[in-house]
């Protein structure tokens, strides 16, 4: 699989490359309200697993990633790129979801974490 190189610059400061466009994003990975609401269980697996690890890690952050790469993925670049893009101000919310969940489940054949507790804000 050809998984774009970035560099540290852009893993600090963000970039869109290699990210889909959006309409060439299927639809199953764009962001719909249905996901994260509390208390519903995360899929084994299937696009809304990936679009939950994207929240989980974007709003939360992880205290702990498993992840299994799919044949041939290297798994240190394919963390690169995903956290490039998560990092990115030069594309819209929803089309950095659809497009990280999507190149998650393109990556990535399966993955457990566990997301760090939400913070109040009261």
């Amino acid at each position: 699989m050809n998984i774009p190189e970035v560099t540290d610059g852009e893993i600090s400061f963000g970039t869109t490359k290699g990210l889909p466009p959006y309409d060439e994003i299927p639809d199953e990975f764009k962001p719909v309200v249905k996901i994260s609401f509390p208390g519903k269980k995360v899929p084994k697996d299937g696009p809304e697993r990936w679009m939950q690890l994207f929240n989980d890690w974007f709003f939360n952050g992880l205290k702990d990633l498993n992840l299994t790469p799919n044949s041939g993925v290297d798994l240190e670049k394919a963390l690169r790129h995903i956290k490039a893009i998560m990092k990115s101000w030069a594309c819209d919310h929803g089309h950095k979801e659809a497009g990280v969940s999507y190149l998650m489940s393109q990556y990535f054949e399966h993955a457990d974490w566990e997301k760090n507790e939400e913070v109040s804000t009261k």
